[in-house]
């Protein structure tokens, strides 16, 4: 075996599965770790992070499959551990600072509006009183809103707004609202572009059972080929955000005009690999692989 590499993950699950196969066909053993087992030290001659099973060697790489929830404070260690193992040498796929910026939806979409994307609307404020008044307005012109959690993932804990009603269950997520223009169509579905060191490799419709399309929420896969609009904003929005590997969802409006709704770091492609004929998993590990450290 050429080394260990630690697979990030609380799950490993069929993703896991898969990464350590093929990570063991290129000659590389793989362990799973979750970070919330991590621990910082400093002391005299000793390393500086700990992980389960490499507390006498530092990993050969690492592959974030998983970040775990928890407290903001809980979130910062995890995070430091990347941080750390990145400024000692040791390859973090995906580097902890881009996957800072992916997973925060706030920073996110005001990084990609910066550099010109077209992103919906977007508000982000901890006044209630401000959060109310700006969903009043919008829905007041005929506008339908999306609150979700500025962290999260798979569609949980998101909630569409159509009338000025509906705004007694808008609540925040950690004492913040993140509220969204919805720009989709009806019925719903949006666009999944997986992108790969600048490259989109694969790419899906969801069409949503209900107005949500992620797979997690019952959301259905149909393999397509990407327009080279498609492409172009796809591969624009992983490098905003310095992305190695990236979902990104894309959608049209009723106009057909393209958004960029969100860009995730730590994408799962269980339902991509499902509709399409690349393996997913090698063109990942071909990629982590070719950037270790000689």
């Amino acid at each position: 075996m050429n080394g260990r590499i630690a697979v990030i993950s609380d799950e490993p699950g069929w993703h896991g599965a898969r990464l350590k196969a093929s990570l063991a066909r290129r000659g590389w053993s793989a362990a799973f770790v979750s970070l919330s087992q991590g621990q910082l030290q400093t002391l005299p001659d000793r390393p500086l992070a700990l992980l389960p099973g490499f507390t006498t060697r530092m990993p050969d790489g690492i592959f974030v499959r998983g970040i775990s929830g928890g407290s903001l404070e809980q979130l910062i260690l995890r995070l430091d551990l990347l941080h750390v193992y990145q400024s000692r040498g040791v390859l973090v796929y995906n580097p902890p600072r881009p996957i800072e910026l992916s997973v925060d939806k706030g920073i996110a979409s005001v990084m990609l509006a910066q550099a010109g994307l077209p992103t919906p609307p977007s508000w982000i404020t901890a006044d209630p009183q401000e959060a109310y008044a700006i969903a009043k307005k919008a829905l007041s012109r005929g506008d339908w809103l999306v609150s979700k959690p500025l962290f999260g993932s798979q569609g949980e804990g998101v909630q569409l707004h159509t009338t000025i009603d509906s705004l007694t269950a808008l609540q925040p997520a950690g004492g913040v609202y993140y509220l969204q223009r919805y720009v989709g169509t009806r019925p719903a579905k949006d666009f999944r572009l997986f992108v790969i060191n600048g490259r989109v490799v694969a790419a899906m419709c969801r069409h949503g059972a209900d107005w949500r399309t992620n797979v997690a929420q019952g959301g259905r896969c149909q393999i397509i080929v990407p327009d080279k609009a498609m492409i172009s904003m796809a591969e624009q929005a992983a490098r905003v955000l310095h992305l190695h590997y990236a979902g990104v969802d894309l959608i049209h409006d009723e106009s057909g005009r393209l958004w960029v709704i969100e860009v995730n770091g730590i994408p799962a492609w269980k339902g991509l690999q499902s509709v399409c004929d690349i393996d997913i998993t090698e063109l990942l590990v071909d990629d982590f692989v070719a950037r270790l450290p000689a």
